[in-house]
């Protein structure tokens, strides 16, 4: 798998630097690296289609070498983390904004006596909050040197602290959302704004979002779904059984498909999955921008650990049942993240059927839509917030109402680092 998502990022930097002209793609970095980044920052608008994606490539290139450099296994988690790492690199992370965070998990590690390995996955999830530093630093009205000073303190104590909230906080929905840092990120986050809000520091996100031809982006989702089937079948020439007992688990977290059922069923599903995805966007007529390719990265990296077709379509026609009965156009950015990142809430779906995974999504586009006011635009997993509410919500009662009589759901152990 360190292979596949090498691979991918190569494709991303390739594609990007034939994308500009030098000038523009070096002006474009500049422009994408200092920027305000608050959601949602689509940074094709910041910088330019060939900027946005070789700076994705390069940070998720970067990532996989500290990975290797670490010894820091490239499990179910590091894959859905890697992919997340690759399509948040096109509107909000950054190969400036995000060392702080990952400072401040090193630190705890340390502080603890632990291997920094088994904290990478977990650093780089904590990036969720990675905008932090980038408004403090660039968009306060404070001075230059005090904007830089506060966002590395801040950013470092939030690295510091997320390891422990993690394990906390997963009792909360017990593993029936995936992006458990999402919801982190989010309570975290909500915290910290309230207190410099407090202090007159409050962010002003802005939407930069880009639409028009996604022609080429459309052709890269292709070409890397053909990709994985390839790999699949080169791997394994019949990977199907193998796949059909991962349909079968309820995605659950914890849970690692890759040491279930081999990499070959991991990699096809991963393509199935990511069809399933941009099937969707294509059907309510959405542009295929960077934030979305975002999306449809993150439904494939954790169908590594979690997603398959069974679990996360309930959610998707949940999210769209929801659009069709209230006043949300499917269309628009927050519906779109709500049925891509809200695929999320899929163990809901494995674990208790089908209609409460409909249901599930249906909660999760409405409460998606306002959790984002609470953290500013700072949490680039805001749908992982929305969904871990939702899930300490729907889990509980889809326990009771389908098996009354059997005893409370709890996880074996918390999952701290997705």
């Amino acid at each position: 798998m360190f292979g596949v998502i090498t691979v991918m990022s190569l494709m991303f930097v390739v594609f990007g630097v034939f994308a500009d002209p030098p000038g523009q793609l070096l002006r474009g970095l500049g422009d994408i690296l200092f920027a305000r980044d608050l959601i949602i920052t689509d940074f094709v608008g910041v910088g330019g289609l060939g900027a946005a994606f070789t700076q994705a490539g390069l940070l998720t290139l970067v990532a996989l070498a500290i990975y290797r450099l670490t010894g820091a296994p490239v499990d179910g988690d590091a894959v859905a983390c890697l992919l997340l790492v690759l399509g948040t690199a096109l509107y909000g992370k950054t190969l400036v904004n995000v060392w702080p965070i990952i400072a401040g998990v090193a630190l705890y590690a340390w502080v603890r006596h632990d291997r920094f390995a088994d904290y990478v996955s977990t650093a780089f999830f904590a990036t969720a909050l990675s905008p932090i530093f980038s408004a403090l630093a660039f968009t306060t009205s404070l001075p230059t040197w005090a904007g830089f000073a506060l966002g590395i303190s801040t950013s470092v104590l939030i690295g510091f602290v997320v390891s422990p909230i993690a394990r906390r906080l997963f009792q909360a929905h017990a593993g029936f959302t995936l992006y458990n840092m999402g919801f982190v990120a989010g309570v975290v986050g909500a915290v910290f704004v309230a207190v410099y809000r407090s202090f007159g520091l409050e962010p002003q996100p802005e939407m930069i979002w880009t639409s028009g031809d996604g022609t080429a982006l459309l052709i890269m989702l292709g070409a890397m779904g053909v990709g994985l089937v390839a790999l699949a079948f080169y791997l394994d020439r019949d990977p199907w059984p193998a796949l059909r007992r991962l349909m079968n688990n309820t995605g659950r977290a914890p849970t690692n498909f890759l040491a279930e059922y081999g990499a070959a069923a991991v990699v096809l599903n991963m393509a199935v999955i990511g069809t399933i995805a941009t099937a969707y966007i294509l059907l309510i007529g959405a542009d295929i921008n960077g934030p979305v390719l975002a999306g449809i990265l993150s439904v494939m990296g954790f169908g590594a650990c979690g997603k398959h077709a069974l679990n996360i379509t309930p959610v998707i026609l949940g999210v769209a049942l929801a659009g069709l009965l209230k006043p949300f156009d499917l269309a628009t950015p927050g519906m779109i993240w709500a049925a891509l990142y809200g695929t999320c809430l899929a163990p809901i779906a494995g674990r208790f059927g089908p209609q409460w995974g409909v249901v599930a999504g249906f909660f999760h586009a409405s409460t998606a839509q306002i959790t984002g006011v609470l953290v500013a635009g700072l949490n680039l997993y805001g749908n992982g917030f929305a969904a871990g509410l939702v899930a300490a919500v729907i889990a509980p009662a889809a326990a009771l109402l389908a098996h009354p009589r059997r005893k409370p759901d709890v996880p074996d152990q918390p999952v701290p680092s997705a």
